[in-house]
């Protein structure tokens, strides 16, 4: 008898746990599949915002004015005034070459000026009692004009052979002695006018309409933090062929000792500005072959949207068309996620776009 119930509770016992395995096992089939349909992501609520469009490109000092100081003519260098480092006032004379020759030349057309002229002044005496022919006259007045003329010649030769500064400005190196022999290929220093600055710098072509006359940027100088600001002057009128770039050249208007032409800088260029932009996260859109993506939550469900896309920034990019504000944008799982899926939508705090 003993042994009858030992056997009835058993096999009550091992029903028991069978019924309980079975019951389970759907159980945690039924919570997986749904765990798999209707997944849970992060999102973000699409709001108009301020968009300011800013380009980084690379620039170069260059001098308000520059040039190479060289002789027009050949000579032997006799007087030097090239300060080397300083500042010369425009028109003040920094060489002179040998004009000796020329002087006495000019001295002897001198001489010849004043005779010829008491000699005109005594044939228009004569003239006026017929004691001269006019052709006479005409004669010694033809020959005046022509030594004057000379006069002139031997003063531009002269002229040629002093070197003046051509505008206010800085002396570079001397790279000439007095006696060197120098011709008009000779470099005898360079000037620059360094109290004002030129920027130049370079712009895709697309941005050449937003780059204008009076349009204001900021600098850095390379491997330096402070910033210097700058206003455009001009631009080419023609794309640079070679590399589809458009050429503009600033005005430095900030003043600093620490600004020298052949400094390379950083410029930010802030070009359109919007507000009411529609700014998505990076991580949100979903690439395709021919067009891009992203995934709006609608009725619960996941809807693929097609978009096009505008101006990027560090995390976000602008959306042109596709998206509406107040459109729900799914930011977590988009790999996962298939059309019309269930999605669930966590609580977050969350910053709108």
């Amino acid at each position: 008898m003993n042994i009858k119930l030992l056997n009835l509770l058993c096999l009550t016992i091992l029903a028991i746990f069978i019924c309980s395995c079975h019951s389970g096992k759907p159980g945690k089939k039924e919570s997986g599949k749904k765990s798999k349909d209707n997944p849970p992501v992060e999102w973000t609520v699409l709001k108009p915002s301020f968009l300011q469009e800013t380009i980084t490109v690379s620039g170069k000092l260059i001098p308000f004015e520059s040039t190479s100081l060289q002789p027009e003519v050949s000579g032997r260098v006799v007087k030097i005034n090239l300060p080397e480092g300083k500042f010369v006032k425009k028109g003040t004379l920094l060489v002179k070459l040998f004009d000796e020759d020329l002087q006495a030349q000019l001295h002897k057309a001198n001489t010849q000026l004043k005779i010829i002229e008491q000699q005109q002044k005594r044939q228009s005496e004569l003239l006026k009692v017929s004691g001269i022919s006019q052709t006479d006259y005409d004669q010694t007045t033809l020959s005046l004009a022509s030594v004057k003329n000379d006069i002139e010649i031997y003063k531009v030769m002269i002229r040629k052979t002093e070197i003046v500064a051509p505008f206010d400005g800085t002396i570079g190196l001397r790279n000439v002695s007095i006696g060197a022999i120098v011709t008009p290929s000779t470099v005898l220093a360079t000037i620059r006018e360094n109290q004002k600055l030129k920027l130049d710098f370079s712009v895709p072509s697309k941005y050449s309409s937003e780059v204008n006359p009076g349009t204001k940027l900021k600098f850095t100088i390379q491997n330096r933090e402070e910033q210097y600001e700058a206003s455009v002057m001009a631009s080419e009128r023609g794309i640079d062929e070679s590399t589809n770039n458009l050429n503009v050249r600033a005005v430095v208007t900030s003043k600093s000792k620490l600004l020298l032409p052949g400094d390379f800088t950083d410029i930010s260029l802030k070009l359109k500005q919007k507000d009411n932009a529609l700014m998505v996260p990076s991580q949100a859109i979903i690439p395709q072959e021919l067009s891009k993506q992203v995934i709006v939550s609608k009725n619960g469900k996941a809807k693929f949207v097609t978009i096009t896309t505008g101006i990027r920034k560090e995390d976000n990019v602008e959306v042109l068309t596709g998206l509406e504000p107040g459109d729900t944008i799914i930011t977590t799982g988009i790999l996962f996620i298939k059309p019309d899926q269930k999605i669930r939508l966590l609580k977050l705090k969350h910053k709108s776009i």
